[in-house]
């Protein structure tokens, strides 16, 4: 019996192109809804600032334009859209704003949506690089109530 919803992670990796491509593959669903999460510049740049300790600027972005994160966001979420397409899954996609972390973002757009499953990517590092990055697919695993399907990359 296919699941109603999957949720697809997707970022334009080669790791997130190779995630919807196993879930065309094993997985059945009525429904996918690829999302792609993405901060806005003045965010990014407060968290820029903040972190090299340099004063923040006074930026206000201009309400009359798109910001450019979200544009980005929606590119890469259409061609993440066209790779479920092709992968064979009745897709729709979907940019979802970031204010607190990327994992954060999909683990709520999950419960937003009811997910049956989450399915994401993953960089794959191991020892000591592992412990001092912590992967977006490690946070999704350890902190949404959904089954998760992470898929390691490629040889």
């Amino acid at each position: 019996m296919p699941a109603d919803l999957i949720l697809i992670a997707y970022d334009g990796s080669d790791n997130a192109k190779r995630a919807i491509e196993y879930a065309g593959r094993f997985l059945s669903a009525q429904r996918a809804v690829v999302v792609t999460a993405w901060e806005p510049m003045v965010r990014q740049a407060a968290r820029m600032s903040g972190l090299s300790g340099v004063m923040q600027p006074e930026w206000v972005p201009d309400e009359d334009s798109e910001d450019i994160a979200l544009t980005d966001a929606k590119t890469t979420n259409a061609e993440g859209l066209d790779l479920a397409f092709a992968a064979g899954l009745n897709a729709e996609g979907r940019c979802a704003e970031c204010t607190a972390t990327i994992w954060t973002t999909i683990v709520e757009t999950a419960d937003d949506l009811n997910a049956d499953i989450i399915v994401t990517g993953t960089r794959g590092t191991t020892g000591l690089r592992s412990l001092l990055q912590s992967s977006v697919a490690d946070h999704v695993l350890r902190h949404s109530h959904r089954p998760v399907l992470i898929v390691p990359p490629g040889k």
